[in-house]
């Protein structure tokens, strides 16, 4: 693995802690958050090159080229590890790091799966290696499946590629399989994957959302390492009682940390393979209340010890990720990866090293970022649906017989659906949902205009003409709407753009977010990609809709892992019965 590479080799560390060769950086004063004797010491820090050389009350190694930071009366910690990011919620991976480093986030290891969507296993790696310039530590789960089947997967997900891309150095495990049962009813494909990164020292992370223990008990026996998916204090138990690494997550989706905090605050339960995450949270979510650092301050403030909160972030993760010799504490040998925080209370530092040299001070980047030349790395599935296709609006309308009973689509939270059967009046061949404001068209489009799968959904908007996406788990085109005549206008400025959300009504679009990479992520700064889901969150809250994460009602609706009726690029699915409702539609080529 990459991050095992060092520039300081171990003489020269040894000389340093001797005090025979000068470090780079001394850090005076401070107080060591010992995550590995769950200590306070008041003890200096020695740092050569990229590397940590010397931790305690010596002071060894100081030259006449030493930079040296006083840090008397601060903390000096581990940088933060977040172990199950989503790089792709509008920010991408450069943007992401832009506001995360300064918050004390030093590594992070995010999911391939939009990236592997669009590139395939070469331009992943070619992406991959291109991002190491990003001042962060970056590290990688490669997804052995989709998030919704589809009839190429298989070919795309070729475990021959899936395998090559495990054995890459910055890849150290499999991504969350939220596709759980296929582990479950042993689907040779999975376990045998799953088994090969065993065998690479390798970890397995997990997607157990609605999992029963009887029923974790063979997915922790087929492989997985980890689960992120616990929602009450119960759920956190039955993982960690099957040897789950546990990762309780407090999210924009999912604010959890309230009630599965609980254990740990009454002494129920040990702490070592505890974990917490973010879980891709919205940009302004992050803005609002931090990164990992905002874990921690909830977490102490819900009376959680500051030290072991500390080590949920820092020296768990590193030793989940397997990783514990390289990072995850203050400690010879270990990568200088170390903040310098006020207090334990605000978890906000004032000062972030990060392989042994300062990339934030004061809550600012002072770290360059590298410029991605993005179009080096064009997808492999463009955005080429024509605009004839689009234009019709009966491209978005659902055919249904005169009372015949319609699987509608029903929201009854950001995510979960259910499937409710309703006698609807039809206009013609196709549904009519003029006296029903609650209901709204959907549908899914193909990015290459070869299919189209269609739905009647109710509790997403009422008062939304037309509101087209490629933010969706697919990245295919979701259309979604009242108005068949908004719908196309919205679908069209979308194709425009290469990709991205749009909003129109009365034949005029009222509202546009160019994604234009892969349909799913901005290529702008950090502070553009918050304006930009603000601007979108309040126009859908403005036409009803009543929930508070639009981006994963868009991502989770083309899904097919959670509860309820969906739209997927099989058709209209019923996840419970494991049932395609209504198959999607082909359509005519068109040049």
């Amino acid at each position: 693995m990459r991050i095992q590479k060092f520039e300081a080799n171990r003489r020269e560390l040894i000389e340093v802690a001797r005090g025979d060769r000068p470090a780079d950086l001394f850090i005076r004063g401070g107080t060591v958050v010992n995550v590995y004797s769950g200590e306070l010491l008041p003890h200096h820090v020695a740092i050569y090159k990229d590397r940590i050389a010397y931790v305690g009350p010596r002071e060894v190694a100081v030259g006449d080229e030493t930079q040296v930071v006083d840090a008397a009366g601060m903390f000096v910690v581990p940088g933060y590890i977040e172990a199950h990011s989503h790089p792709w919620i509008l920010y991408n991976p450069v943007s992401l790091a832009e506001r995360i480093v300064p918050l004390g986030t030093t590594t992070v290891v995010h999911d391939t799966l939009f990236f592997y969507l669009h590139l395939g296993y070469k331009g992943t790696v070619r992406l991959i290696e291109a991002l190491r310039d990003v001042p962060i530590n970056q590290l990688w789960l490669a997804r052995i499946v989709a998030q919704a089947g589809y009839p190429e997967e298989e070919e795309w997900f070729d475990p021959v590629f899936v395998r090559k891309l495990l054995e890459h150095e910055d890849v150290i495990g499999t991504a969350e399989l939220t596709r759980w049962p296929m582990l479950y009813q042993g689907d040779p494909l999975i376990v045998d994957t799953m088994e090969f990164a065993k065998r690479l020292g390798k970890v397995s992370d997990g997607h157990t959302a609605g999992c029963s223990f009887e029923k974790l008990n063979a997915l922790s026996a087929g492989g997985l390492s980890a689960c992120h998916e616990a929602i009450t204090a119960l759920e956190v138990l039955d993982r960690l009682r099957l040897g789950l690494w546990t990762v309780l997550r407090n999210s924009s989706l999912r604010p959890d940390l309230q009630e599965l905090i609980e254990p740990v605050v009454e002494g129920q339960i040990s702490t070592q393979r505890l974990l917490m995450t973010t879980d891709g949270p919205n940009p302004s979510f992050i803005e609002e209340n931090g990164f990992m650092d905002g874990l921690l301050r909830q977490a102490v403030r819900m009376g959680v010890p500051a030290v072991t909160a500390v080590q949920m972030v820092t020296l768990n993760a590193a030793q989940y990720l397997k990783l514990d010799d390289y990072i995850g504490g203050i400690a010879p040998g270990r990568r200088a990866d170390v903040l310098i925080l006020p207090d334990l209370e605000s978890f906000r530092p004032d000062r972030v090293v990060r392989g042994g040299r300062e990339v934030a001070r004061d809550g600012r980047l002072i770290a360059p970022l590298p410029e991605i030349a993005w179009d080096r790395y064009p997808s492999m599935k463009p955005l080429s649906v024509s605009a004839e296709v689009l234009a019709d609006p009966d491209l978005y309308r659902f055919e249904a017989k005169d009372g015949e009973k319609v699987p509608v689509i029903e929201f009854i939270s950001n995510v979960i659906t259910r499937r409710t059967d309703a006698a609807l009046s039809t206009d013609g061949e196709y549904v009519a949902i003029g006296g029903r404001p609650d209901l709204a068209y959907a549908a899914l489009v193909a990015r290459d205009g070869t299919w189209v799968a269609k739905g009647v959904i109710q509790g997403f908007a009422g008062r939304i003409g037309g509101l087209a996406s490629t933010y969706n788990t697919t990245t295919e085109l979701l259309v979604i709407g009242r108005d068949p005549g908004a719908m196309a206008v919205a679908a069209e400025r979308v194709r425009q753009m290469g990709g991205g959300i749009a909003l129109a009504e009365d034949g005029e679009v009222k509202l546009e977010i160019p994604l234009p990479l892969y349909g799913i992520m901005s290529d702008g700064p950090f502070a553009q990609v918050v304006r930009d889901h603000d601007r979108l969150l309040a126009a859908v809250h403005d036409r009803g809709f009543p929930f508070h994460d639009i981006l994963y009602s868009l991502l989770f609706l083309t899904c097919d892992f959670l509860p309820g009726l969906r739209l997927t690029p099989l058709g209209l699915y019923d996840v419970k019965r494991a049932q395609v409702v209504r198959k999607r539609r082909n359509l005519p080529v068109r040049a």
